[in-house]
């Protein structure tokens, strides 16, 4: 189908439907040709690429789509716009002490990530959270900054702990966080052994209980963390073994992605309590430690959903420096460093998933002409006819109740055979037709109920896009979360059809039905329809955090292709780190196949048939090259196979 102009829909009516100006924080527009463009560098339209033309050029070098797109230029922003916002807001209020962030590798673990945050970020000593040995060692080799730090979480055994206070000897600002009861004395003991003095955190378990998607790492019932009859327990240990010297820092985490800021201050408050607590009984201290929980604003909606927030960065930093300098004031106790954990704020603009759509299914097209009933199929459907001559604008309600009632009692009839198949499938042509013709009516008012959204979605087709839920956007499946989706492309003309999203895997949960909306979430996507002659390119936005490494393999679809966009100092768009997608092979792999057997035995298979007469001897190397063709090929669908 050939998109043309249309003289009511301008661009600016597609940024107002995807919401594209509220949730892009000034990284993503609308240009001019209806593209979706991202901005590089200081979010100045000098820097602005379109995403169309990063798919077309990618393309024509050999790379298929699905790719994720990761800016390296976003990502120094988000670092720069963290620890600006909070330098700003200690100087507004004369606070004494000075900030230091440090990223969670958990969040997004790929080595391009930090890599990037740790070169871009050592102007402002920024560090890394680590929550296994695995972080820690690649956070070891990538820390080169006395004054950044090393931030030990997770559950620690010996070797893990020997390898933290080895960092320490060499001169790696490293603190090993006592998250759990019995962490104290074997840190103790290693630091013995090894001769080594550690520097010792304590994670305090916050009764401040969030609201959004993550809450349990707040309240009674959090799984790491020590109440305050167990953090009194790690001070009286400390003391006797006269090392409450080490004691330097107070952590606490209230979850990720909080959306209001309430929960934050409240947490704030408390802690700082508990700081103050620590500094009075004795020990030193120094370090603040508030956790992760910035939020980033999904929806573009600004409020306390949970795929939103109701604060600013600014506002968000301008508290807590607040709150803590406020206590501090009170308890008369110098101002520590503040330490925070965002990593959520800091990677999910950084990459983009394209994909194109593969096929559509067209549940009701209002176009197409009605074919006549054949007489004989009329008796069965009274009925519904009746309906359809009876209804109008007045009356939808009734005729959608008699609708359904009709409708069923034609599939009952179904089953005790006194309707015949065909029957039946004119039937349930007639009924959609129909429902089509009431929800056309409906939509025409400023209001829609929910039984009307219902019809919306029920007539919504499905686009069939070439990518993995469960591999690249598990988030969606399992916690219900919101991204957002739109066309990068065909912008400049009004959407025409409204569907839904279906992945490659063979799974009914293998699809997006929730979407972002102005004042809720829709259950349809506006799309067009997809141009014969061309790929239709749909982008999903702000998947940096956690959902690169979360996927799994269902239906051993892997990873997909990567690639990096980097706006240089001369002007100049650079691709880099092209980073080809797993092949059939290695998902195989993953799972323990061996490839070689596997081809091993089509072989023997291929050539038991050659002796046994079922196919030729060409026939044979033309099966065996298909098969090790296919091994050696990306596990997402393909559109330039040879013959």
């Amino acid at each position: 189908m050939e998109h043309t102009r249309t003289e009511t829909w301008s661009i600016e009516d597609a940024a107002a439907l995807y919401r594209i100006e509220e949730w892009g924080n000034g990284y993503f527009h609308i240009n001019a040709d209806g593209e979706v463009e991202v901005r590089l560098k200081d979010r100045s339209p000098l820097s602005s690429i379109s995403l169309l033309k990063i798919a077309k050029g990618l393309q024509e070098r050999g790379m298929k789509l699905p790719v994720l797109l990761r800016f390296s230029n976003i990502l120094d922003d988000r670092i720069q716009h963290i620890n600006e916002s909070f330098a700003q807001a200690i100087k507004d209020v004369g606070y004494q002490g000075c900030y230091r962030g440090v990223y969670p590798i958990k969040v997004n673990q790929q080595q391009q990530v930090v890599e990037e945050i740790t070169k871009y970020g050592k102007q402002y000593h920024h560090g890394l959270e680590t929550g296994s040995k695995a972080e820690l060692i690649a956070a070891q080799a990538y820390i080169d900054d006395p004054e950044a730090c090393i931030i030990c979480n997770g559950y620690k055994d010996e070797e893990y702990i020997d390898l933290a206070l080895r960092g320490i000897s060499l001169g790696i600002n490293t603190v090993l966080v006592i998250e759990m009861p019995g962490e104290t004395e074997i840190i103790l003991e290693r630091a013995r052994v090894l001769k080594i003095k550690p520097n010792i955190g304590i994670r305090m378990k916050p009764s401040t209980v969030a609201s959004g998607h993550w809450t349990d790492s707040g309240g009674d019932r959090s799984v790491f963390g020590l109440n305050t009859t167990q953090v009194i327990t790690v001070v009286d240990t400390l003391k006797r073994e006269g090392m409450l010297d080490c004691l330097k820092m107070l952590h606490y985490h209230l979850g990720s992605q909080i959306p209001n800021i309430h929960d934050i201050r409240i947490g704030a408050t408390e802690a700082t309590r508990f700081y103050a607590g620590l500094i009075h009984e004795g020990a030193p201290m120094g370090l603040l430690d508030i956790g992760g929980g910035l939020a980033i604003d999904y929806d573009g909606s600004r409020s306390n959903s949970s795929n939103s927030r109701n604060y600013t960065t600014k506002e968000y930093c301008d508290d807590i420096v607040e709150e803590i300098m406020s206590i501090c004031k009170e308890t008369k106790i110098p101002h520590p460093t503040i330490i925070s954990e965002s990593g959520r704020a800091l990677v999910s603009y950084y990459s983009v998933l394209l994909f194109n759509i593969l096929d559509t299914n067209i549940f009701w097209d209002e176009n197409q002409k009605e074919e006549e009933i054949p007489e004989e199929l009329l008796p069965a459907l009274d009925n519904l006819l009746y309906v359809r001559e009876m209804l109008n604008e007045k009356n939808t309600q009734e005729c959608l109740n008699d609708l359904n009632y009709y409708r069923e009692e034609i599939r009952n009839k179904f089953l005790y055979g006194t309707v015949n198949m065909r029957e039946r499938a004119v039937a349930e042509h007639l009924y959609w037709s129909i429902i089509a013709a009431i929800y056309k009516m409906e939509a025409k008012g400023a209001y829609l109920s929910p039984q009307i959204k219902e019809l919306e979605h029920q007539l919504s087709d499905i686009f069939y896009g070439n990518f993995s839920l469960f591999q690249s956007l598990p988030d969606v499946w399992a916690i219900d979360q919101l991204f957002p989706i739109m066309p990068i492309h065909l912008l400049d003309k009004k959407p025409d059809r409204k569907a839904i999203l279906s992945d490659i895997t063979c799974d009914s949960e293998g699809k997006i039905d929730q979407f972002i909306g102005r004042s809720d979430h829709n259950t349809t996507l506006p799309l067009h329809t997809p141009p014969e002659d061309d790929d239709y390119i749909l982008g999903v936005f702000l998947v940096g955090a956690y959902q690169e490494t979360l996927g799994d393999l269902h239906n051993l679809l892997g990873d997909t292709n990567v690639v990096s966009i980097t706006y240089d100092e001369e002007g100049k768009f650079l691709l880099h780190n092209e980073l080809e997608g797993d092949t059939v092979a290695d998902v195989l792999s993953y799972v323990e196949y061996d490839p070689k057997q596997l081809e091993a035995k089509i072989r023997t298979k291929a050539e038991r048939a050659v002796q046994d007469g079922l196919i030729t001897t060409q026939q044979r190397r033309k099966i065996i090259s298909a098969y090790t063709a296919g091994l050696r090929g990306y596990t997402y669908y393909e559109t330039d196979q040879e013959d």
